[in-house]
């Protein structure tokens, strides 16, 4: 090999070796996972890439409105960046909602530039991220329960009671340390109930007003805030659940420019008195989940158990499915009549039965059949994948059933295009459905998931016990 070959090869060798945060890089297809990214690399990248909690609480838009309490101060923040831009050149946020509990570790992976969770937080030794300054102050948490129910007056009185909370939620640290405070009392444990992940802080706050769950914690700005929109819920400021905590943003301990940018947005930043306009207007009328399983209903789904489950079974459906949509289309009413000719327990249409075989559905027995067919073609055509879970294909399947299943696959394909995730309909693909399509087959699709999960909570009561031997005297 010639001297000048030899030059050539070692060259390239360095080139190879050298880190790529030197490399020009393009937007942030370039940027690999790890990689830091101050305020400099993120002004040049054009793109401030901002992981937010995927509560909707947290952040969104409706068609073109603004709905989450971050909305506001993040595009306030962007606009605060770009009008201190020095050459022109503006940036955009580029939002990235995960699960709460993610959050910190996707920004020390690289994955986004800025933390902004809209709840407490749980910030740990090992997390190598930097909080700003607080954005909002003394923040404590407090005890959510329903109007009408007993109130209380001491943390002694949770002892033995039951609270539900949210994926991430930091009062579980709390609850754990009250629990400490009772054994020394010799009283028994709060019954932390983790509910399912495709459950926000929100779902979980509608779910106690329906009185689904009795009990719950959460921030004070949020109880507040969903308070407006429900109110038959009960703010509970007598009992002391925790001491009051800042909110924050998060940036990596490296990105300390960001981080004086930051800080300095926020002494200024002063929220508009309007800016929960939008989301009243928006959700008021929408948040009316009822609880499936008080004395009527569960008489009146006892005597449909039978069909329900006789016909889901034929499909390869849970049949507790089949009751949570009859409970949101009919109140499980077989008389019931919607637009377009649909009716029954599944509010099917004629021309939908006729496309899965069924010609009456006029009676409990067809119109079951149908609904159970019908929703069985939408998997088994556009959802039998492998890469879908359970809870995430029938929220697909229900939203299809909802709005037709061409227009869900266009919803994913939008999300896949925007880089969120089009295998899960929860604060992913729904984020999409949102601002294309309104509230409507979001709000559709959570009210049916919520009685499947109140159903699935007394399964063992709602269905016979086979075989069970019954002593009579």
């Amino acid at each position: 090999m010639t001297r000048t070959s030899l030059l050539i090869v070692l060259c390239l060798g360095l080139l190879a070796s050298w880190p790529a945060a030197a490399r020009l890089a393009g937007p942030q297809e370039a940027v690999r996972p790890g990689t830091v990214r101050d305020l400099a690399e993120i002004r040049g990248s054009r793109v401030l890439r901002v992981l937010v909690n995927q509560s909707r609480n947290s952040s969104g838009e409706v068609q073109g409105e603004p709905i989450g309490v971050e909305y506001h101060r993040l595009r306030a923040f962007e606009q605060y960046l770009n009008g201190r831009a020095r050459d022109g050149q503006t940036l955009h946020l580029k939002i990235i909602p995960k699960a709460k509990e993610q959050l910190l570790g996707a920004l020390q992976r690289g994955e986004g530039d800025l933390v902004a969770p809209g709840e407490l937080i749980d910030l740990q030794a090992s997390h190598a991220v930097s909080a700003s300054d607080p954005i909002v102050s003394d923040v404590p948490l407090l005890l959510v329960g329903r109007k009408g129910e007993r109130r209380l007056s001491r943390v002694e009185q949770l002892a033995g009671r039951s609270l539900a909370l949210p994926t991430g939620s930091a009062a579980g640290d709390v609850i754990h340390e009250i629990n400490q405070k009772l054994a020394l009392r010799k009283l028994p444990p709060v019954q932390v109930e983790w509910v399912d992940p495709s459950l926000a802080v929100e779902d979980v706050l509608e779910m106690v007003q329906a009185g689904i769950f009795h009990l719950t914690v959460v921030e004070q700005p949020i109880a507040e805030r969903w308070a407006r929109v429900m109110p038959d819920l009960c703010i509970d400021r007598q009992v002391p659940i925790s001491t009051p905590e800042p909110m924050h943003w998060y940036v990596r301990r490296d990105a300390s420019m960001l981080l004086a940018s930051i800080d300095r947005f926020i002494t200024g930043y002063r929220p508009p008195a309007d800016q929960d306009a939008a989301f009243e207007r928006v959700y008021r009328r929408l948040y009316k989940v009822h609880n499936p399983l008080a004395r009527a209903d569960r008489q009146r789904l006892e005597k449909i158990r039978p069909v329900l489950q006789r016909h889901a079974g034929e499909q390869g459906l849970d049949w507790l499915n089949l009751a949570a949509l009859a409970f949101k289309e009919s109140s499980l009413d077989p008389g019931a009549k919607g637009a377009s000719g649909a009716m029954g327990l599944l509010q099917i249409t004629p021309s939908a039965a006729q496309r899965v075989g069924v010609s009456n559905i006029q009676n409990v027995d067809g119109n079951v059949q149908a609904g159970a067919r019908y929703l069985s073609m939408i998997r088994r055509k556009f959802f039998a994948s492998n890469q879908f879970n359970e809870r995430e294909r029938m929220a697909f399947v229900l939203a299809a059933y909802n709005i037709g299943p061409e227009r869900v696959q266009g919803l994913r394909a939008e999300a896949r295009r925007r880089g969120l995730n089009p295998d899960q309909w929860f604060f992913q693909v729904e984020r999409i459905a949102m601002e294309q399509v309104g509230m409507g087959v979001v709000s559709y699709v959570n009210a049916v998931n919520k009685y499947y999960l109140a159903f699935d909570r007394e399964r063992e009561s709602l269905e016979p016990q086979v075989g069970k031997v019954v002593s009579r005297k």
